[in-house]
């Protein structure tokens, strides 16, 4: 599994949906699908979107890897 760290690439919003497809090996779109479908249910699902996008760091690119 990939470490979970918001991509640079390949992002919508902020990376979140993104970062988990990679760590849990699916694609970005079946994650989209699945948080969108999951914010019908009752629940914090934004909160927890917008929490992840601030705890998690973003992808470290080359240039930024000492």
């Amino acid at each position: 599994m990939a470490a979970l760290a918001r991509p640079r690439d390949g992002k919508m919003i902020g990376g979140v949906c993104a970062a988990l497809a990679r760590r849990f090996g699916t694609s970005a779109t079946t994650m989209r699908v699945i948080f969108l479908v999951s914010c019908l249910l009752p629940g914090p699902q934004v909160l927890l979107y917008l929490a992840l996008w601030m705890l998690l760091p973003a992808e470290k690119t080359a240039s930024t890897a000492w």
